[in-house]
């Protein structure tokens, strides 16, 4: 089907049965699917597909072929291999026994995952529904997810499944069953677990997720066994574990509708994030980001930009995490295919994310998600101090190393320009503290120790200068711009990152000088400045100054700002005259 798709032009295809004419980059036409006067049906040659957007018929070049001629999909293939001038392979009976037994166990898992949605609801399992429930699941919501239960009982799953004339070898094979050790019978793998059934990209359900219920809520482990948090379908005929995302058909529809993809931890997050809105939420199973998902990621998204977001914990284990996922990606990076990552708040989970603060809060992390490019600087500069030659240049090393893992030549060279960019960008300014000479001799006390460059930390820093809290005040209250404009843009800071989030604020408002508080964070987050955000606009710092706090009002802003750098501006210029006497003193 690959290599039949690849020989064929699908403009060529349809424009036999459909008139169509270019618009851009596409093809444009009357839809053969509905009567209709203005051209509103599509065909990209590029992404393989058409698309309607009156009634919505999309699909490939088989689709096509199926729906205009009203084949089956066989006779759609042969037609579309004779144009191609392709032989059909013939199945041999090895290639229909194999289907015959795959389709079993298509209909098994079905059976098995309808057992399990009536286990959740009934009563004598109502410990496990009210457990799943109270964590903010709907009954719709599970019943969209087809969540179920396993019971404690080793063989009732067995027996349920016997019944529907189902044997033993089937069941063991489609990973529902372990064989029995030493010749006793084969039992339930789930057991005493709130059920996910995983769907692929068809809909069928081809393996299963299970969490294992709250200690109070089954009967005391007997010995030293701990069971596992979550666990999952082995690799079966039907499931292949690193090449498939638990939420996989839902999220495509999503991706066609334009909304981004998202990849969390677990099956409670992709639940979780749907509550929230987004629909194109999925989950690797139990692993951590293959490349196959990740190969699967791109070709779900349709348009020429893709760019999943990635989703992690906000602590180390997160960003360890994050950083497996770079060493995955950059050997696949091309044109206009990579990834953003987003971090949670600390000892947060999308899922008490959402049941806590709400889709919004959810929503504010997603848009805030940063470049990789961004990711792999912070991460190999979060925490540490680069004051001296060797450290920087070690700097440089790593960064390097990181380009070159990239076999695009093109993205590569960008990579180490944008490394390099940074690297000057930290390390231009080295601020240095001196003393005047004493009379007659130099002061015990002097020192010009290079002071630390200030490098962006995952760690929330502490600010409390003057500056910082103009900062703070002018993103708080956005009307002051007009005001202290000039001020804002003469503005020294000392710390780099909070000086790029300056420049930031300042094209933001200049492009829009209408921008309410609440949108002008939203583009700042998205620029990547979410954590200098959150320890900018602290309590901490709104005690230090009353004014910058978002519910002073605009007459005490103004005051409190003006009075502040008044009073900043004379002291530096204090510093300059004592640093001037100094360097003529030396």
């Amino acid at each position: 089907m690959e290599e039949l798709r690849g020989r064929l032009t699908l403009s060529d295809i349809i424009g036999r049965k459909v008139n169509l004419t270019r618009a851009g980059r596409e093809f444009k036409g009357c839809c053969p699917f509905h009567n209709e006067k203005t051209a509103s049906f599509y065909v990209n040659d590029d992404k393989q597909f058409y698309h309607c957007f009156g009634c919505g018929a999309h699909g490939d070049a088989i689709g096509f072929a199926m729906q205009h001629d009203n084949l089956s999909f066989i006779e759609a293939i042969e037609s579309l291999a004779a144009e191609a001038g392709m032989q059909v392979p013939q199945q041999s009976p090895q290639d229909i026994k194999k289907a015959k037994e795959e389709k079993d166990l298509y209909s098994l898992m079905e059976e098995a995952t309808r057992w399990m949605e009536a286990q959740l609801r009934d009563p004598s399992n109502k410990e496990a529904y009210r457990y799943i429930t109270e964590r903010g699941n709907t009954d719709e919501q599970l019943s969209r997810f087809r969540v179920g239960y396993a019971p404690a009982d080793r063989q009732a799953l067995r027996k349920a499944l016997q019944a529907k004339g189902y044997t033993d070898q089937q069941m063991i094979e489609a990973g529902v069953l372990r064989p029995g050790k030493s010749g006793r019978e084969p039992y339930a793998f789930f057991r005493e677990r709130i059920m996910f059934p995983v769907p692929d990209r068809r809909g069928r359900v081809v393996a299963f997720g299970g969490r294992i219920l709250p200690d109070h809520l089954r009967p005391p482990e007997t010995g030293d066994y701990v069971p596992a948090k979550y666990m999952n379908s082995s690799d079966t005929p039907l499931f292949h574990k690193g090449g498939m995302l638990y939420g996989e058909p839902r999220a495509r529809q999503a991706a066609l509708d334009g909304q981004p993809l998202i990849v969390v931890e677990g099956y409670v997050d992709v639940i979780a994030c749907t509550k929230a809105g987004f629909d194109g939420a999925m989950a690797p199973m139990g692993t951590a980001l293959t490349e196959e998902q990740i190969m699967v990621l791109w070709r779900m998204i349709p348009q020429d930009s893709k760019v999943p977001v990635l989703c992690f914990d906000g602590d180390a284990a997160g960003r360890r995490a994050a950083a497996r996922a770079c060493d995955k990606l950059l050997p696949m990076l091309k044109a206009h295919h990579s990834a953003r990552f987003a971090f949670l708040p600390d000892g947060q989970d999308p899922d008490s994310l959402v049941n806590s603060e709400g889709a919004k809060a959810l929503a504010n992390i997603i848009e805030a998600a940063m470049p990789l490019v961004e990711f792999l600087w912070v991460y190999h500069t979060a925490g540490q101090k680069f004051d001296t030659p060797e450290a920087r240049a070690g700097l440089s090393k790593t960064l390097e190393q990181e380009a070159l893992k990239i076999p695009d030549r093109e993205v590569q060279h960008y990579y180490k320009q944008a490394f390099r960019e940074r690297i000057t960008k930290a390390f231009s300014q080295s601020y240095t503290q001196s003393y005047p000479q004493k009379r007659g001799g130099y002061n015990k006390n002097f020192d010009n120790r290079q002071q630390n460059q200030g490098i962006v930390s995952i760690k929330r820093p502490r600010f409390t200068g003057e500056a910082n809290k103009l900062i703070a005040a002018a993103i708080n209250h956005p009307a002051i711009f007009d005001v202290f404009e000039e001020e804002i843009g003469l503005l020294r800071v000392k710390e780099p990152r909070i000086d790029a989030l300056r420049q930031a604020y300042i094209a933001i408002i200049s492009e829009n000088h209408e921008v309410s508080r609440e949108e002008l964070l939203v583009e700042l987050q998205k620029s990547g400045f979410e954590s200098e955000l959150r320890a900018l606009l602290s309590d901490n710092l709104y005690a230090l100054a009353r004014f910058a706090r978002p519910q002073a009002e605009y007459e005490e802003v103004c005051e409190g700002w003006r009075g502040m750098y008044d009073a900043m501006q004379k002291r530096m210029e204090t510093h300059e005259q004592q640093k001037n006497m100094a360097k003529g003193a030396e």
